[in-house]
Formats: structure tokens, sequence, C-alpha cells
């Protein structure tokens, strides 16, 4: 490692494509630090292994599920009913 490097010619980030679409994605999303209980972990992560998905995307989206829930949003309801009218029309 040196002791010193030059950045001079250094690009900014928004104009490095690989960084310009990771800083992209990550204006939708907040980073926090929290205590999960190591079988929940787990369970997610085998999970995640089988569906191709990372982990982390698969307990935003049982989060979401969860807040949908509680607000009375009843996606399964919502789309037989869609479903239903499109099918009589």
């Amino acid at each position: 490692m040196k002791d010193e490097y030059d950045f001079s010619d250094a690009k900014p980030a928004s104009e490095v494509p690989g960084l310009s679409r990771l800083q992209s994605q990550k204006q939708d999303k907040t980073r926090i630090t929290i205590y999960i209980d190591n079988d929940i972990l787990e369970a997610f992560r085998a999970e995640s292994d089988a569906a191709g998905h990372g982990y982390q995307t698969l307990i935003n989206a049982a989060l979401r599920e969860y807040l949908e829930r509680k607000r009375g949003i009843d996606l399964e309801g919502l789309l037989r009913k869609v479903i239903r009218e499109e099918l009589h029309a």
C-alpha cells in the first residue's frame, strides 16, 4: 500500500457507470442496523438461497406485506375482484 495516493485525475462517482447506477438505486432506501433473531435470519437466508434473491430483499418484502395487511390492503382480494370483473366484461 502506498503512503500517498494522487486523486487529481479521479472522476466523480456520477461519471463512473457502475457507481452512478449504485447511487441511483439507493435513493429510495435507507441503510439501518437492526438486531434480528438468529433463527429468523437463517430462515430468510435459506429462503433467499432457494429463491435466488437476497435475504434483505425478502425481509423487505415481508415487512411490506405486514404493513399492507395492517393497513387493510388485501392485495389478493383486490386481484381476485379485478379478475372477476374482467372475466364478466
